[in-house]
């Protein structure tokens, strides 16, 4: 019986930048797609701003018609204000995802970094590492692209476990 190769999509929300990554998944054998940074101009008001991240994510899904997508969940930090435009980078994300007809899924940050390196609290450095060891081929031009990239392999490992929460 052949695999179903699906096209997951990753999302690292961010109103500086939003990092995506793509990968396929068949089984347990991942391949990497593509991967990148949306980019907002920091001379931009908030609203254009967040147009420029929707825009973005339109056409990167427009271009590699994603199956599914996953969104890292909003890290509370003490600055209220920080989190509050991350909160808004991450509803354009949803959104964007949503009006284009795919499932999205929500991984907290931790859940992401124990999927994808076993500990819960790894760094920067050991995701990046990690990704490069489970996808040899990838290729990112950002800590947020790589950080969506494992957003993307978290939901390959935890998809049946997501649809199953999401039809209950």
């Amino acid at each position: 019986m052949a695999q179903t190769t699906i096209r997951i999509l990753g999302i690292d929300p961010g109103l500086q930048r939003t990092g995506w990554g793509i990968i396929e998944s068949a089984g347990s054998t991942l391949t990497f797609v593509a991967a990148g940074t949306v980019a907002s101009s920091a001379r931009a008001g908030l609203a254009e701003r967040l147009c420029q991240i929707h825009d973005g994510l339109a056409r990167l899904i427009e271009i590699h018609a994603p199956a599914e997508a996953a969104v890292e969940a909003t890290f509370v930090s003490h600055d209220g204000a920080a989190t509050l435009k991350l909160g808004q980078a991450r509803g354009v994300a949803l959104l964007t995802i949503a009006r284009a007809g795919i499932a999205v899924a929500e991984y907290a940050p931790n859940a992401v970094k124990k999927s994808v390196t076993g500990v819960g609290h790894a760094g920067k450095n050991q995701i990046q590492a990690m990704v490069r060891m489970l996808l040899p081929r990838a290729s990112f031009d950002s800590a947020d692209a790589a950080d969506a990239i494992a957003v993307a392999i978290c939901h390959a490992h935890h998809r049946g476990m997501a649809r199953r929460i999401a039809g209950a």
